[in-house]
């Protein structure tokens, strides 16, 4: 079970203890800054070539879901399976399970409100859904068999250049009842399906409603020019922490287009009463966080864009704006994804001039996925910016 849907109880808190303290605790997060800063540069030296230097179409979709997979691929594993020097082969089939998955996650399950439906496995989901996870158990068991033949033959790394997948193996060496391969696996699919879809989404969102929002992608650029000195480099990720109205435009995103509107599943672990109805015990509790984020009592101007409502850092009573969850259930990783979304974006603002295809406003409609995405892909125009062109050159 992984951290999000495993019961509170000691389980759950060993698998809390291993993402807060070894997977994104601040020395982890500083030692895998360079491989976030890498992919970026990949990215952007990949649109850059396909640029050739004139206004061109961009599939902002893939390039993103290429961007979040490869870093948290290299996080978790140290290898890529999207774009250039990728993993061709393994790349294929983990694009097609991935697809598979989120396709299927997806779907609406009639079983989860209706439990008799398991009598019948209504629309075969129970078959698909084990078919598809032997599929992705077997993939993941791939990667830590590799690793651990790897360490039989090699002296232990640097910890520096360790994997995710290391850290756990090492941890497995004092703690074997718990670091078992169904731990560990279920530790990879739940940071490949939290952070590296839930990012690729946010940043997709966060685009189009500057391409919609010239005003505020202006603003952003600005900041930009004043905030980051080495104008002929690209930014870094300690030049983006800087950028605040930045930061603004990705808090304002999160609020009108959460990536996950009903956050995770939660269960009520007591008989309660809540405004007179009865909750049993065990019933599945649901926060309508897309509700709450756009509600008129609680915000101004609701279904506005408007970072400026979070200058000075403010966002209200706490529980008006968590898109991360709240309290022990929140996700651990919050701060790395900030720090990469804040970076890429920042990135691609500095080094492109964006616009939209045509005079029509980019449809902000969302589809159905295991995260929240726009119906349609993002596509965008897009040209390399004058006074960076020497600088894209030499990445």
């Amino acid at each position: 079970m992984t951290v999000g849907f495993s019961s509170y109880g000691d389980h759950w808190r060993n698998l809390r203890r291993l993402t807060t303290l070894e997977l994104f605790s601040s020395n982890r997060l500083a030692m895998f800054t360079t491989v976030r800063e890498q992919e970026v540069q990949l990215v952007v030296k990949q649109i850059f070539q396909d640029c050739k230097g004139k206004l061109s179409t961009v599939n902002l979709r893939e390039r993103l879901v290429e961007l979040s997979f490869n870093i948290m691929l290299r996080v978790i594993s140290g290898k890529r399976y999207y774009g250039q020097h990728a993993v061709a082969q393994e790349g294929k089939e983990f694009q097609m399970l991935m697809k598979e998955f989120a396709e299927l996650q997806g779907n609406e399950n009639l079983i989860d409100f209706f439990p008799i439906l398991k009598l019948i496995d209504f629309k075969g989901m129970t078959k698909k859904m084990v078919k598809m996870m032997n599929k992705m158990d077997n993939f993941l068991q791939m990667l830590v068999d590799e690793h651990e033949r790897n360490r039989a033959i090699t002296e232990v790394k640097d910890p520096k250049h360790m994997t995710l997948i290391d850290v756990m193996l090492d941890l497995r060496q004092t703690e074997p009842e718990f670091y078992t391969n169904e731990t560990v696996k279920g530790v990879i699919l739940s940071m490949l399906v939290a952070g590296a879809e839930t990012s690729a989404t946010t940043l997709e969102w966060g685009m189009a409603l500057l391409l919609n929002h010239p005003k505020v992608l202006n603003k952003v650029k600005v900041e930009i020019q004043t905030h980051v000195t080495h104008q002929d480099q690209l930014l870094n990720e300690s030049d983006s922490m800087k950028l605040t109205y930045l930061h603004n435009v990705i808090t304002e995103t999160l609020r009108l287009y959460p990536v996950a509107p009903l956050l995770i599943p939660h269960e009520s672990a007591i008989d309660c009463k809540v405004c007179g109805y009865d909750i049993p015990q065990g019933t599945m509790l649901l926060v309508n966080l897309w509700t709450l984020q756009r509600h008129p009592d609680v915000w101004a101007d609701p279904t506005r864009f408007m970072p400026e409502r979070f200058e000075g850092g403010a966002c209200g009573e706490v529980y008006n704006m968590i898109p991360f969850g709240l309290g022990r259930r929140a996700c651990p990783g919050a701060v790395m994804a900030k720090r990469f979304m804040g970076h890429a974006l920042g990135a691609l603002i500095q080094s492109f001039e964006w616009d939209r295809i045509g005079e029509d406003e980019i449809n902000m409609e969302d589809g159905v996925g295991l995260t929240m995405p726009k119906v349609e892909p993002l596509v965008a125009l897009c040209r390399p910016r004058q006074e960076m062109i020497q600088a894209l050159s030499k990445i």
